[in-house]
Order: C-alpha cells, then sequence, then structure tokens
C-alpha cells in the first residue's frame, strides 16, 4: 500500500451515487453462518449481491453513470464491452432510463448472461476473447454508432457505484476488522476500498483473484500494471487482463493485499453456499469466500471479517455439473 495522491474517486462520490441508487438498487441482506464462523474463528459477515437487480453488483456502477448522461447521451444510447454482469446491469440500467445499448461480448460468455442481455433490451454484438482486444473493438463500436462508451470498472462513476456496496455493509454489519472484496478489473474493489478507508480506516481490504488470473496480484507486488494473456479460469468475471488506470492507483492505495485461489475452491465455495445458505452464488462471486475457507488470508481468530458476494448469474445445469463433478471447471 502507498501513500494515497489525489485519487480519482472520493467517498463523497460515493455517497452521492448511492443517494442516485435509492429506491432503484436492493440493499441485499447481511448473511451469517455458524458453521462459516465456527470453522474460521471469525465473526463472517456476506454481503449478498447475487441478490442485486440484474444478478450481481455492476448494476450499482452502471446505473450510477447511465443516470449522469445528458440529455444528448440518453437519446444516442450507451455502449460497453463485458462477459455478462457488466452488460446485463448495463442493458437494464439503459432500459429503465430510455436509452439503446449496445453490448460487446465474448464468443464463450455465459449463455444465461447472453440471453439475459439481450432479454432486457441491450443488441449484443460478439467477438473472440482470446484474439481481439475488447477495448479497442469496444471504442470503435462505440463511435461508429455515436454512443457514450461506459467500460466495465475503468470509469469514476462505474467505481463509485460499485463502492456502495461496502458502504452498506460497513452500515448495516458494524465495524468489520477484515473486507474481503473479488477482484477482475478492480472497480469493486477500489469503490469498496474507498468506503472502508472513509468508514473504518483500520480495516484491513483483501483482493482476491483466480490463480490464473492474478494479475492484479503482480501489479501490487510490481508497482506497475501488469498484463496478461486471457486468464483461463471458472471465474469467467474475473477473466481480465489487467488493472485500469483509474482502478490500479486506487487499488495500491488503499488495498493492504491481494490473495488467489483455486477453481477447485471456488467448486467447493459454491457447494457451501448452495447447501448451507440456500443461496445460488457464481464461481467469480464466490471468490471471496474461497479465499476465507481455503485460509488464503491467515489467521481470522476473533476478528469480524466482511466478504462480498458478488454475482448469481450461472446456469443451472452449470451449477449442478460442477458441483456433481460431471462438468469440467
Amino acid at each position: 500500500m502507498t501513500d494515497a495522491p489525489d485519487l480519482p474517486v472520493s467517498y463523497a462520490d460515493i455517497e452521492a451515487a448511492h443517494a442516485r441508487l435509492q429506491g432503484i438498487a436492493k440493499r441485499p441482506p447481511i448473511q451469517t453462518s455458524r458453521t462459516l464462523d465456527a470453522a474460521t474463528g471469525a465473526t463472517v459477515l456476506l454481503k449478498c449481491e447475487n441478490l442485486q437487480r440484474a444478478g450481481a453488483f455492476k448494476f450499482r456502477g452502471a446505473y450510477n453513470a447511465l443516470s449522469k448522461f445528458t440529455e444528448g447521451q440518453r437519446r444516442a444510447g450507451v455502449a460497453t464491452a463485458s462477459s455478462g454482469n457488466h452488460a446485463q446491469a448495463i442493458a437494464l440500467s439503459a432500459r429503465l432510463l430510455g436509452m439503446p445499448a449496445v453490448v460487446l461480448m465474448p464468443e464463450d460468455a455465459p449463455a444465461i448472461k447472453v440471453a439475459a442481455t439481450r432479454g432486457y433490451g441491450a443488441e449484443v454484438v460478439f467477438y473472440d476473447r482470446h484474439s481481439g482486444d475488447r477495448d479497442a473493438l469496444a471504442q470503435s463500436l462505440a463511435s461508429e454508432r455515436g454512443m457514450t462508451l461506459v467500460p466495465p470498472y475503468d470509469h469514476a462513476d462505474v467505481i463509485a457505484g460499485q463502492g456502495t456496496a461496502a458502504k452498506e455493509l460497513f452500515e448495516d454489519a458494524g465495524p468489520l476488522d477484515v473486507l474481503v472484496v473479488p477482484l477482475g478489473g478492480g472497480g469493486l474493489l477500489s469503490g469498496s476500498a474507498i468506503s472502508a478507508h472513509a468508514l473504518a480506516p483500520g480495516c484491513r481490504v483483501v483482493g482476491v483473484e483466480p490463480e490464473a488470473g492474478n494479475d492484479g496480484q503482480q501489479s501490487l507486488q510490481a508497482g506497475h500494471i501488469v498484463h496478461i494473456p486471457v486468464p483461463r479460469t471458472l471465474a469467467d468475471g474475473a477473466q481480465t487482463q489487467h488493472l485500469g488506470l483509474l482502478t490500479f492507483p486506487i487499488i495500491q492505495a488503499r488495498v493492504q493485499s491481494i490473495v488467489t485461489v483455486s477453481d477447485a475452491a471456488l467448486v467447493q465455495a459454491m457447494g457451501f453456499m448452495g447447501e448451507r445458505m440456500k443461496l445460488i452464488v457464481e464461481p467469480t462471486g464466490c471468490l471471496g469466500l474461497a479465499a476465507l475457507r481455503s485460509g488464503a488470508l491467515g489467521d481470522l481468530s476473533g476478528q469480524r471479517v466482511g466478504v462480498v458476494l458478488t454475482g448469481g448469474n450461472v446456469d443451472l445445469a452449470r451449477f449442478s455439473g460442477l458441483l456433481a463433478g460431471t462438468s469440467q471447471p
């Protein structure tokens, strides 16, 4: 962690985003588990963003960003690129705000996420994530259509919106010693870290990535943004290749560490949530819980630990197959 320069997003931005989301976004409950507490020696508080509108925390950032569009921008519409949850969030937000939306999605995006994005009214354009430059393609698509590009994570209004989930966690759960947050491009982690710094300055903030896609961990260690090939991981929402120009300095300044977990640990965490908590959480959404259950966070005895469960958009056949061992990660 570094001394904080002038960061691109402030806690005041998160407070303003939270006000915009009132009556629009859900305020998912905090869930607890005596079994989880007994296994970890900690008091664990789970922020269930799998119960958010569009099935993931991404709705917060998408709606906050789109709600600030000018009338001209609303008429022209919004473009984005996403493997699924941001796509759905942009599509739903655009529908609520009465604007057109086009979404660039990888050809191997989960079918359930493609169907939901289209169901909310957005146009879907496909690309090959292993050969195409997503950022360049998205910018080109937005320019061709005359639309405003809202990327999945590297956007100040998106980051501010995502930070509202942790704001609610602190407000509803009380003081925390550790906050555990999944990490893809860094929008949620950076926003959460800003909220933590404002509401509980002594709280340790930990990001969690899949083992196959630890570009954030490498970046934090190297002191600069590290780019990696598209990671092969079950956590499709964390298949990012690098952190953002806005998210990285916030993570540098406000996040204490980044750990990784295996795909096998994600499946085990999904099973725990389904069997013991009666909740469906997608693989990416289980990154924080998997780190907690695998011991990647170290000794947590006597500590109050908040974990953000980021989404629940997973095909039920795929979910069941992974838990039964009949589907390949």
